[in-house]
């Protein structure tokens, strides 16, 4: 493994809170952000996962005689984990072969007229394929419910992402660019469809103050340590601990609770939430200006696919998502670099149906693709904290991996 870096790098890349976003103020979150985003109004949850829950049981309520909730095979064990709490039934779809998107083919092989909704996901802060789903979902009769809680701020057409199937959603959890630690944003383009989604959460959602108590604290927190000298003693150290038990879904943080909270999210979070949201779309250019002077130097580097954006889309740029050719490959990088402080990841650990936890949820389907991708997928983060000098150690070390498969190539002579 390389040296530990001095400070550590978080995966992705949030937006750091000032001393000045935790003074009281309106709660305007979602207004601010319907706002700034050009969207419909939206409705704040505790959650990305509580939203998704609301949106589910919402379109239960609207076709009871629905139960299939098509997912792609590789996605955050956490969607899994909400439809089963919403009463219905996980269905697999697996994704083009090296590509995040549900492959068109096996998206029409899984849908039918038992398909309550698709859930096309906005990966890494890529735009995903959103139309192939809605057209499969028209073709049945279902719904499309946008993934894009890892792409707050992303755009396709200049239109935010998550508008265009028939609702969407937002997180805003930790890391996760704009954070009040968790909560969540749903969205729904039709009024009616957007009132039912309100009358489920007013239904569902109770008060506790002792959630919302120990989500104030959490944010005070991440306040705190969310920079490159607290990130060790937040992250860097439960990662390592992770790592050295042989536990990768522990030290990603893949091993969710198999219930999810519900509580409605105070004043004080919301108001913090609006502070910081002035700074966000500066944050999301500076990224994106990043991550952009930045991918050139990736794709030098032989063996290496980097993700970027597809014709007529804007993301966001958390962090940067490769793929290596190989599990052996991505496995010898990753021994260099997970746990040395430097910002390099795994997304999710596995394919769905390869989570041990989920077993009893996870219907176990035969995914090569999305197996294929959990297995040569690794993340970079692109924090503003990583320094060039960083980013270059990472390339290097890249390198210095694959120099073995460049050797053995046929072309390697010219």
């Amino acid at each position: 493994m390389l040296p530990r870096r001095p400070r550590e790098l978080p995966p992705t890349a949030g937006l750091p809170l000032q001393a000045a976003d935790l003074r009281p103020g309106a709660a305007t979150l979602a207004s601010d952000l319907a706002r700034q985003l050009g969207t419909p109004p939206l409705q704040l949850e505790c959650s990305g996962t509580a939203s998704l829950l609301i949106a589910l049981t919402t379109l239960r309520e609207l076709q009871p005689q629905r139960r299939r909730v098509v997912v792609p095979a590789f996605t955050c064990p956490l969607v899994a984990i909400a439809v089963q709490q919403a009463g219905l039934e996980l269905q697999l779809c697996d994704l083009r072969l090296g590509h995040f998107d549900m492959d068109p083919a096996a998206l029409r092989t899984v849908c039918d007229e038992r398909t309550l909704a698709i859930i096309p996901t906005h990966l890494a802060g890529r735009v995903a394929d959103v139309d192939d789903a809605m057209a499969a979902a028209r073709d049945v009769g279902a719904y499309v419910i946008e993934d894009a809680a890892q792409a707050l701020g992303a755009r396709r057409d200049g239109i935010s992402v998550g508008c265009t199937g028939d609702i969407g959603f937002f997180s805003l959890a930790a890391g996760k660019g704009l954070s009040i630690y968790e909560g969540g944003l749903l969205l729904a383009r039709d009024p009616g469809l957007r009132q039912r989604l309100a009358d489920t959460a007013a239904r569902l959602v109770p008060r506790r103050f002792d959630w919302e108590c120990r989500r104030c604290i959490e944010l005070l927190g991440y306040a705190a340590l969310y920079r490159p000298g607290g990130l060790r003693l937040a992250y860097g150290n439960p990662l390592r601990r992770g790592l050295r038990r042989g536990d990768p879904v522990a030290a990603v943080g893949d091993d969710f609770a198999l219930t999810i909270p519900l509580h409605r999210v105070g004043r004080w979070r919301q108001a913090v939430g609006a502070h910081a949201a002035t700074r966000l779309p500066a944050f999301l250019d500076q990224l994106a200006a990043q991550a952009q002077r930045r991918l050139p130097r990736l794709r030098r580097i032989g063996g290496v696919e980097v993700y970027d954006d597809s014709a007529g889309t804007g993301g966001t740029w958390p962090f940067l998502l490769l793929l290596l050719p190989d599990q052996k490959y991505r496995d010898a990088a990753l021994e260099q670099l997970w746990g040395a402080g430097m910002g390099v990841s795994r997304l999710f650990i596995h394919a769905l149906p390869d989570y041990a936890y989920l077993s009893a949820i996870v219907p176990q389907q035969d995914v090569p693709h999305a197996r294929d991708f959990a297995a040569r997928s690794l993340s970079i983060s692109n924090s503003p904290w990583m320094t060039d000098e960083d980013f270059e150690t990472i390339c290097r070390t890249l390198e210095a991996v694959l120099a073995p498969m460049r050797a053995s190539s046929p072309h390697s002579a010219g």
